[in-house]
């Protein structure tokens, strides 16, 4: 068993090719995923995707039904998956699956014009790896769709020339930023770069005419997204909503810049450390590359106040690179040392093992890998016959795709929602506060049955008011009538 482990670990890599690589990397993500693929979910944020893409699905535009603070193709992303495949959370974590290899193949790509095959592998793998484990990244996030997109332009930047090929760079940078706003950024910084090679070289109208096309494939994709809008007459909410409220919600938030820069300077004092050591080629152009778009990634997370272990899916396949060089410059490891290496990682994908774990037990118990609140819940619902109609998830949204329901209101959508009031112009929500909504869902809409999670306050436990407000209320005018986990659900008195 350790032998095979150690020749898997020290392949012969001059006969790596990029069908062996991909389909490496592909047992690799699906070994550590696959317990997940049973899960009710992983973030919430995945929920509020499903959700707004079965509403697609529908026959409504994203923010014509249901509302969230993400660009259209991480909807459409879901939406397709759904129209083909129903109701399945087996096929989006599998896609899942694929993102993250294919993810992981073209950071293999990009390391070829950088580094040796070896060490390009081995960023793949560890790509892999940190694309699957540590927090909440065995969901499908959004950050999985726009890198994946970003690192395939990033790729044929540096393999291809001709203007076609950039044209199709910039549609790939436009379904980058399409997925997630942010990537704006690092392609901000990547087109100064670029725009600045151009005029420092000799043949400036060659070089210029190859970013005019990447321009344009970037804004063909952003008037495709944009049209379906046209048509239905709904252009201004497709401006508001993709546009104009990340700004409102960005200038209205808590977070501190200060709080990103430790993050910030270690990442450039080690970048800086292995230019000035010259560990790491400070000439070499696609290594440039990916310090200019590591930089623009870095100024995202600055603007966003806040570095979410689930923003760094979009930093790692950009520094990998560049820390396998710096890595494969350090001396080799001692032949005795192989058994801990090997031990390591084995051991790396651990929370995989504990979800194995978790999916056995379950289906001894429940008779279902399938498990979690947000599928038990929505079970017993329907098996009990209780009213859902109107019904408001508080925590477990999902639970309103188990059930084929939708929201109360827009606000709703991701709970979370109901408290961001900036955001509330830009979903057409006639109500100012979020108490005033609050109030509307409990007073108007008047669920019959709402679920909450025990032991934990509905709203952030910073939002007194709000938590005071729907904990009265339930007291007053709804009845706990079954705990499932930690799942409540409460019926109207």
């Amino acid at each position: 068993m350790l032998k095979n482990i150690t020749s898997f670990l020290n392949p012969n890599y001059q006969n790596l090719n990029w069908r062996t690589v991909f389909l490496a990397l592909f047992l690799i993500a699906f070994f550590i995923r696959f317990p997940f693929f049973f899960r009710d979910y992983v973030d919430r944020d995945e929920s509020t995707f499903i959700i707004m893409a079965q509403s697609w699905v529908d026959g409504h535009l994203p923010y014509t039904q249901l509302w969230d603070l993400k660009p259209p193709m991480t909807f459409l992303f879901f939406a397709l998956i759904i129209k083909v495949f129903g109701k399945s959370f087996i096929a989006i974590r599998f896609f899942g699956v694929i993102l993250v290899a294919l993810t992981a193949l073209f950071t293999y790509g990009i390391g070829r014009w950088a580094t040796s095959q070896k060490v390009s592998f081995w960023c793949s793998v560890f790509c892999v790896f940190l694309l699957s484990l540590f927090g909440s990244l065995q969901g499908v996030m959004s950050e999985h769709i726009c890198t994946l997109f970003f690192v395939i332009g990033v790729y044929l930047l540096l393999s291809k020339e001709s203007r076609g090929w950039y044209f199709a760079i910039g549609i790939l940078f436009g379904l980058s930023v399409m997925s997630k706003l942010n990537m704006a950024y690092p392609l901000l910084s990547l087109a100064i770069y670029l725009t600045w090679g151009a005029l420092a070289k000799r043949q400036f109208w060659h070089n210029f005419q190859r970013l005019v096309f990447m321009g344009i494939g970037f804004a063909v994709l952003l008037a495709l997204t944009a049209t379906p809008y046209y048509l239905q007459g709904e252009i201004t909410t497709w401006w508001e909503s993709i546009f104009e409220a990340p700004l409102a919600y960005s200038g209205s938030k808590q977070h501190s810049v200060i709080k990103t820069l430790p993050f910030v300077f270690v990442i450039l004092g080690l970048l800086y450390a292995g230019f000035a050591s010259k560990v790491i080629d400070f000439k070499s152009k696609p290594l440039q590359l990916l310090t200019v778009i590591t930089i623009g990634i870095l100024l995202s997370f600055m603007q966003a106040g806040k570095v979410n272990g689930h923003y760094l899916i979009q930093l790692y396949p950009f520094i990998l690179i560049a820390a396998g060089i710096a890595i494969s410059k350090l001396p080799l490891i001692k032949k005795k040392y192989t058994a801990i290496i090997v031990f390591l990682f084995v051991l790396l994908p651990a929370e995989a093992y504990v979800e194995y774990v978790n999916i056995i037990s379950n289906k001894i118990e429940k008779g279902t890998f399938f498990n979690g609140e947000g599928i038990d819940v929505p079970k017993y619902i329907i098996e009990n016959e209780i009213e859902t109609k109107n019904i408001f998830f508080t925590e477990y949204h999902i639970g309103y795709w188990v059930l084929d329901e939708t929201p109360p209101t827009k606000a709703a959508t991701h709970p979370s929602s109901i408290t961001r009031e900036e955001l509330f112009p830009f979903m057409k929500n006639p109500r100012k506060t979020g108490i005033e909504e609050l109030h509307y869902i409990l007073e108007e809409i008047r669920p019959k049955t709402i679920i909450a999670r025990k032991g934990k306050k509905i709203f952030d436990k910073k939002l007194e008011d709000f938590n005071s407000y729907i904990d009265n209320y339930l007291e007053k005018h709804y009845k706990l009538i079954k705990t499932i986990d930690r799942g409540l659900i409460y019926q109207r008195l």
